[in-house]
């Protein structure tokens, strides 16, 4: 039994397996508490300090946080140096230094938002008036095309409502009212949004308080004389009186507000602003009569925003008034006249939610015949692209795909024809390859170079598809497509380049 165990023990040394080392955890590379601690204070030190040899913005910051370490004090005199920098200066920044300068502004903000302000918030208020007050200096010095600039003073007014908001009642009533005399001179409207952001944190009594004000600083109505100062001097009374107005929305004075209304445009008073407000009031009669005022076409003011993204809609205020006109009808019981409104103004745009309220409005199994009658004054619109945009969102590929047919299309209409041949692809192939030929024909045609990433896809696209058509349901055929763009257009290079990636 001894020789048998002895045997048994006497295994070869290669089958005997080694233990399992445990899996060690991936660690982690991202920057965050846990990993930063890891590395330990000499050396985050030095990191810091490397980076602030590099960066003069992350520069700024630190030495403000050492400042922090001395009291608020210190901060606000690092503030005023840069402040009173600022405000001295007089050199034009143009569009290769706007970067780095919009990084510094911002940095001097962050300092006043995250080191100043928590140690003594009135304090931090009052640079942060101070930068706002040099806005206007700043701005015309500078190329700021893409806003980068105007967005850190737009920061800067967020951030002082929400300090002010902050205050006790009695100290945001007063910081409230010692905004007033700056309004004449806020050409960029940036005090105006302070206080738009501020008002709605206010007491009732500080409202009162601020209104008083504002009816005091409000300028006279200027000459008819035309020229930069009687422009300055209505658009600073526009801008007074429409903080008035949000005053008496916030008191719910309706009649206040149309008052102040016809004040900031006696010749074109908002009707569907103050209809709207006589509806929320239950006055229905007296909104009605205002909606259907006749209105004298003013000038049109469009935000930055929508010049950046090119969302600007002419059309808009006319859909605002109609949809304000039918929610009065209904709301008086005139369901007959609200939906002859509703089904005029889809036969003029073709607007798809107004046609859907059309018919959810209908008694039950008119809506199909009615959206026959919808969908055959579409396809007769005399606006082809409006057609194409309604039946490829309602969606209705195959109508779509039988306008596309039809009709004679621009490539340069791209802002149409692109998600038209998107919503295509899957169901109507025939008809999305039509598109996007068009589209890359216009883009190769024009020269449009800024495009090629866009027409190299949409060729790309082509190539897909045409394994899903039938032979001969294009002419030419694809190949030879290819072969008339390569012969036709060879030489932009940069095109083809983007087509080989």
């Amino acid at each position: 039994m001894a020789r048998k165990a002895a045997t048994k023990q006497a295994a070869p040394e290669s089958a005997v397996k080694p233990a399992a080392r445990p899996k060690r955890a991936a660690r982690k590379t991202a920057p965050s508490p846990e990993t930063l601690t890891e590395l330990g204070l000499d050396r985050l030190i030095r990191l810091v300090l490397d980076e602030t040899g590099r960066n003069p913005a992350f520069k700024k910051l630190v030495t403000a946080a050492v400042a922090g370490l001395q009291g608020p004090e210190a901060v606000a005199a690092l503030i005023d140096r840069r402040l009173t920098a600022l405000e001295r200066a007089a050199g034009y920044i143009d569009w290769q230094k706007r970067r780095v300068f919009a990084a510094d502004l911002d940095a001097t903000l962050t300092t006043m938002v995250t080191e100043l302000a928590p140690l003594d918030a009135r304090a931090g208020l009052d640079r942060l008036l101070r930068f706002l007050a040099a806005a206007p200096g700043v701005l015309e010095r500078v190329d700021d095309s893409n806003g980068q600039v105007h967005g850190v003073f737009d920061r800067a007014a967020e951030a002082a409502a929400a300090l002010g908001k902050s205050l006790d009642p009695a100290e945001a009533a007063a910081f409230a009212l010692c905004l007033v005399p700056m309004l004449e001179a806020d050409g960029y409207g940036l005090v105006e949004d302070l206080l738009h952001g501020l008002i709605p944190g206010l007491s009732e009594t500080a409202c009162a308080r601020l209104d008083a004000g504002l009816a005091e600083a409000v300028p006279p109505r200027p000459a008819k004389a035309k020229g930069a100062q009687a422009w300055g001097q209505q658009v600073a009374r526009g801008r007074t009186l429409r903080l008035r107005q949000m005053l008496a929305d916030r008191r719910g004075d309706v009649d206040a507000f149309v008052a102040l209304e016809r004040e900031v445009a006696p010749e074109r008073p908002d009707r569907t602003e103050i209809a709207e407000r006589l509806l929320g009031a239950g006055r229905l009669d007296e909104a009605l009569d205002w909606v259907r005022r006749p209105q004298k076409r003013g000038l049109v003011v469009v935000t930055r925003e929508q010049i950046v993204t090119g969302q600007f809609d002419p059309e808009a205020p006319d859909r605002a008034r109609i949809e304000l006109e039918i929610r009065i009808l209904d709301a008086l019981g005139r369901g007959a006249e609200a939906q002859g409104l509703r089904w005029g103004q889809f036969e003029r745009s073709l607007d798809a939610g107004m046609l859907r309220a059309h018919l959810a409005k209908l008694p039950d199994f008119e809506d199909e015949e009615a959206l026959e009658r919808a969908f055959a004054h579409a396809a007769a619109h005399p606006d082809p692209y409006r057609a194409l945009h309604f039946f490829t969102h309602w969606p209705k590929p195959d109508r779509a795909a039988r306008l596309v047919a039809a009709h004679t299309w621009d490539g340069g209409r791209y802002e149409i024809l692109v998600p038209a041949a998107e919503a295509l692809e899957a169901s109507e192939p025939l008809a999305a390859a039509r598109l996007y030929r068009l589209l890359v024909d216009d883009i190769l045609e024009r020269g449009r170079s800024a495009a090629y990433g866009h027409g190299a896809r949409h060729l790309a696209t082509l190539d897909a598809l045409d394994a899903r058509l039938d032979p001969g349901a294009l002419v030419p055929d694809h190949a030879a497509y290819r072969a008339a763009l390569r012969k036709t257009h060879g030489r932009k290079v940069a095109f083809w380049s983007r087509v080989h990636e």
